[in-house]
């Protein structure tokens, strides 16, 4: 039977040296009551020190602001950090890149399937996932800083096998973890019927479980034996040690989006989706537009955080979201994805799958198309949102997801930077470039392999507001460019490299550049 313990109590349960594994997704799931304990108790005591910290995609809202992982962003406090992806909580990142701790970023998805390894008392993750890309040990093996480098420690090899190259992520014991649920019952049964997504709560409880360490739960109230539902039992008692009760409610919000509690992303309710309202017209929304196009009725969609989640809310306002179904590496699969920080959740779900569940299908060919963003594309059609300079945010799902769909499009600015594009009467204006060339000769770090891709046969597209690009043989070819701007002042001026240019160069869809619908049907 689980135990009932105070936050502080449950900090002081972590050693130093631990391997602590957190729950959470970005702004969802974040046991923020048990973090700020540890902070607390590292800020007076200076211990825990010197934790290695395991996680997909580490919790915050993208600020300075006191909530996620940002609470545990502290020297000393961390040693290393394992994770998908770090700049949610911007204070971990900055450590990252300012090597006050060793950081290894790893595809999500080997993240996620690591756990189920290490519950399964499994060798590790064997996979295609990776190769060519920067976690390839030929390039940089994961290692997202010097300190990284200097540690010595591999968390992925290449391999062999039946003749075809593979990566190997081994996998390693936990000794505590700080999860999240909604209830838990007299005997420590959780729940999570308030959450917006299904974690990787009951993976790494039997992960931390199965390596004999301790499990840690904080929810949001406890409710007599026997009343929570079997169907709603996320993690089983005889997995949880230990239960949380959050003594304030902003250490248990559903989301970092100050939106309050919204039943429509759990699917305790529906919302209309006329309530939801559609983009201002800017150079997001006609790159949203551009991507909206490639949509086909029946196909099964991934959408990336920022531009690409824009495609859902065209395809609602157009009014042919039911004729496409919609999917999130977070889980949910149907509705319509949310913008901004509270992205990774979905309003009007038709399922929430865990995370674990999701990178199983996506890495098994289960989308038809991926909607992507992208910092840098190269001459040869790389891409790069991992690294910039010193900051090494990570990969997430992107190269689970880029590498295993047949077609994919990744969107973002032609440039970076403060500008003036003004979107009028059917054309592209633009008063003031951004300052920032993202095409350019070799990006920083590989995180979609060109070369991966062609042996593959994927299909892809870079799509801007001014202009589409496709992959081909020898590079990228530019084969559309948006009404109202001159080809060599506007788009080739500002790349490195000048790319293949199609003989069939044409406009972009003239509707995408005006105030009302397109009219887009299939």
């Amino acid at each position: 039977m689980a135990r009932l313990i105070t936050p502080r109590e449950a900090a002081d349960l972590v050693q130093d040296g631990a391997v602590l594994a957190l729950g959470g997704f970005g702004a969802y799931c974040g046991p923020d009551a048990l973090l700020d304990a540890l902070a607390s108790r590292f800020q007076e005591s200076r211990h825990p020190a010197g934790l290695t910290v395991v996680t997909g995609i580490s919790t915050g809202d993208n600020t300075q602001n006191d909530v996620g992982m940002n609470r545990i962003a502290q020297e000393g406090l961390i040693d290393t950090i394992i994770a998908g992806h770090l700049a949610n909580p911007p204070k971990i990142s900055a450590m990252a890149a300012s090597n006050q701790l060793a950081a290894y970023t790893l595809p999500l998805g080997v993240v996620m399937h690591l756990f189920r390894a290490i519950a399964g008392k499994k060798p590790g993750v064997l996979t295609q996932v990776g190769l060519n890309t920067f976690v390839d040990p030929r390039n940089e093996g994961c290692k997202a800083n010097d300190r990284a480098r200097e540690q010595g420690r591999e968390v992925v090899k290449l391999v062999e096998l039946a003749g075809q190259e593979q990566l190997f992520y081994p996998a390693f014991p936990l000794d505590i973890c700080f999860l999240r649920g909604t209830y838990a019952d007299e005997d420590g049964n959780i729940s999570i019927e308030h959450e917006g997504l299904t974690g990787a709560e009951l993976e790494i409880a039997a992960a931390v479980h199965n390596s004999g360490g301790i499990v840690v739960v904080q929810v949001e109230d406890l409710v007599q034996r026997g009343t929570i539902h079997p169907r709603k039992v996320r993690i089983h008692r005889s997995l949880v040690d230990y239960v949380v009760k959050t003594p304030s409610a902003d250490l248990h919000m559903q989301n970092y989006a100050g939106t309050g509690y919204q039943p429509a992303l759990t699917g305790e309710i529906r919302c209309p989706t006329d309530a939801i309202a559609p983009m201002s017209m800017s150079i997001r929304k006609v790159i949203a537009r551009r991507g909206a196009m490639e949509l086909k009725p029946g196909c099964m969609i991934n959408l990336g955080i920022g531009i690409p989640s824009g495609v859902g809310s065209v395809a609602n306002e157009e009014g042919i979201a039911e004729q496409t179904t919609l999917s999130l590496e977070s889980g949910p699969i149907g509705g319509v994805p949310v913008e901004g920080v509270g992205f990774a959740g979905s309003m009007n779900p038709e399922v929430i799958n865990s995370i674990c569940d999701t990178f199983d299908l996506y890495d098994g060919g289960f989308l038809d198309m991926t909607f992507l963003g992208a910092a840098e594309i190269d001459a040869q059609g790389n891409v790069n949102v991992s690294k910039f300079g010193p900051r090494c945010p990570g990969p997430g799902g992107f190269i689970n997801i880029s590498q295993n769909t047949p077609s994919v499009n990744f969107m973002g600015a032609f440039t970076a930077g403060k500008s003036d594009i003004r979107v009028q009467d059917g054309k592209l204006n633009i008063v003031t470039d951004g300052p920032g060339v993202k095409f350019i000769n070799k990006v920083q770090q590989i995180t979609f392999s060109a070369d991966y891709a062609r042996k593959t046969g994927q299909n892809v597209t870079y799509m801007t507001e001014r202009a589409v690009f496709k992959l081909v043989k020898d590079g990228i070819m530019l084969t559309e460019i948006a009404p109202g701007v001159d080809l060599e002042r506007d788009i080739l001026a500002h790349m490195e490299f000048r790319p293949l240019i199609s003989p069939d160069l044409k406009e972009m869809d003239p509707r995408i550049f005006r105030e009302e619908k397109m009219g887009l049907h299939f």
